[in-house]
């Protein structure tokens, strides 16, 4: 399927992503927003983010509180599950979701003959620049995003004074040093999730997409068949990444899934693990107060290209256009962004970064911290993996672990993450 009349997108700049300004409204804004249903309803929310499901069920029914005749019914598919193929399987049967996340981009492409169209809504207007770029479709908007989210390589502080590590690394050889540096002191460098195909087929592999002169053009040739995967200067050098992540990570990391990963590294077990902000709340409920710092994800020796973090919208909020429930989807969603109850939990519960104006980002911890830093200086790479064919991560992910489990060569991999890719687009 062609993607038609969405934008290329851009690198996010840092000017939607000066997440400590607060708008005209204040840090919590009171919501105008009231429920007027006379009659019980009950909103079913089908959401994929593991690390906020318990507090937004908590949120769900502090709105039950104010608005008694509105029950929000929280269902959570992630963790390394499906959402997808989850998401899919509820639209099959006889109750599907009336909100739910999308990606957006190809994404939204495919799900819009179920998506409600919310660019008259009150919160649009105070949307960070370009946050609005995903989920915009000839001119309208159709999803609301979730918030921002950076992730890289997070790194322990005390480990690597420890190790000696006085200069942080920026290039892949800087990184190789520090890991040798950190062994030397019976230190394992990394702690690698590869037993969760996203880990690997969605945030680690974009760092070659997002290296490109021009990371939209490229994925136009690569479904145009104009370039190939294995073909590109980009992929051969990411793949001098992986080995070192491989040789220097903890041992059996295709049976590590993403809670091992974080446990150990929170533990001082490792002192590095490639992740995002979204991980704070997960470290800090089993090692409080860590001393932590985001590195970028380096392929290269080029200071200038590796000096960045990828910055993005993980997700949006959709509504279905043929739920019955529609309005009072759209003012639960309203009430989420606007109202002080919701804003509280967005920032200090849910730990996430805005992607309002009107929501003030503070106090989120060390790993957010970075990541604004990043973005306020402009060194930023782009999202892409919502551009990919559908269904292509899994199968990248896939293929990456038959690499780690040397059942496949480098070239082998190249190769068959472009059959993978081949094999999907429409």
């Amino acid at each position: 399927m062609k993607i038609k009349a969405i934008k290329a997108a851009t690198l996010l700049t840092a000017s939607f992503l000066l997440f400590n300004s607060v708008g005209a409204g204040g840090a919590f804004a009171k919501s105008t927003t009231k429920s007027t249903s006379a009659k019980k309803v009950t909103l079913n929310v089908f959401q994929f983010k593991a690390e906020i499901a318990k507090d937004f069920e908590s949120m769900a029914k502090e709105y039950h509180k104010q608005y008694p005749n509105v029950t929000v019914n929280v269902q959570t598919v992630g963790g390394g599950a499906d959402y997808g193929a989850a998401l899919k399987g509820q639209f099959a049967g006889s109750n599907p979701p009336d909100i739910f996340n999308n990606g957006g981009y190809q994404e939204a492409v495919t799900w819009k003959d179920k998506l409600e169209d919310l660019s008259k809504e009150p919160w649009v207007k105070n949307l960070y620049k370009d946050t609005e770029k995903p989920m915009t479709i000839d001119g309208k908007l159709y999803g609301m995003p979730m918030n921002t989210e950076g992730y890289g390589f997070i790194y322990n502080k005390a480990l690597f004074k420890k190790a000696g590590i006085t200069t942080l690394p920026k290039t892949l050889s800087e990184l190789e040093d520090a890991c040798k540096k950190l062994k030397a002191k019976g230190i394992t460098p990394f702690s690698v999730g590869y037993g969760e195909w996203w880990i690997l087929g969605i945030h680690l592999l974009n760092i070659p997409f997002a290296q490109q002169s021009n990371p939209d053009q490229f994925i136009k040739d690569v479904n145009a068949g104009k370039v190939k995967i294995q073909d590109n200067e980009k992929f051969k050098q990411f793949m001098k990444l992986f080995d070192l992540t491989i040789k220097y990570g903890n041992s059996n990391p295709i049976t590590t899934d993403y809670n091992k990963q974080v446990t150990q590294f929170a533990q001082g077990k490792t002192a590095m693990m490639q992740q995002g902000n979204w991980t704070q709340t997960t470290i800090d409920g089993i090692t409080k107060n860590m001393q932590l710092g985001v590195l970028p994800i380096p392929i290269s020796n080029d200071k200038v290209a590796n000096d960045k973090l990828p910055i993005g919208v993980p997700n949006n909020w959709v509504i279905y256009n043929k739920s019955k429930n529609k309005v009072e989807a759209k003012k639960f969603l309203n009430w989420m962004v606007t109202s002080k109850t919701g804003q509280k939990y967005i920032v200090e519960k849910f730990k996430f970064i805005p992607a309002l104006k009107t929501i003030q980002g503070k106090n989120l911890g060390p790993i957010a911290d970075d990541i604004q830093a990043y973005s306020k200086a402009g060194k930023t790479l782009s999202w892409n993996w919502f551009k990919y064919p559908d269904g292509s991560t899994q199968d990248f992910g896939a293929t990456m672990q038959k690499y780690i489990a040397k059942q496949i060569s480098s070239k082998q991999m190249l190769e068959e993450l472009q059959a993978d890719w081949d094999k999907h687009k429409k």
